[in-house]
């Protein structure tokens, strides 16, 4: 059973470059909104145009 901490983490609407995605889905980087990239959960998010990133969880239905 997965304890309550990784459910919140789960959850996450965000993570930086280097951190594990918390949720399979499609997140855009903060510099490029408009650019969205499929990750699966436990993947490690990479940097964005060789720099460093926070990215955003895209919501479903999201165009």
């Amino acid at each position: 059973m997965k304890r309550i901490a990784l459910l919140r983490e789960r959850n996450a609407p965000s993570a930086s470059t280097g951190a594990h995605c918390p949720a399979s889905g499609l997140w855009t980087p903060d510099q490029s909104p408009d650019e969205a990239h499929t990750f699966f959960e436990g993947q490690v998010f990479p940097a964005f145009q060789g720099m460093p990133t926070v990215w955003r969880r895209r919501a479903a239905g999201q165009d």
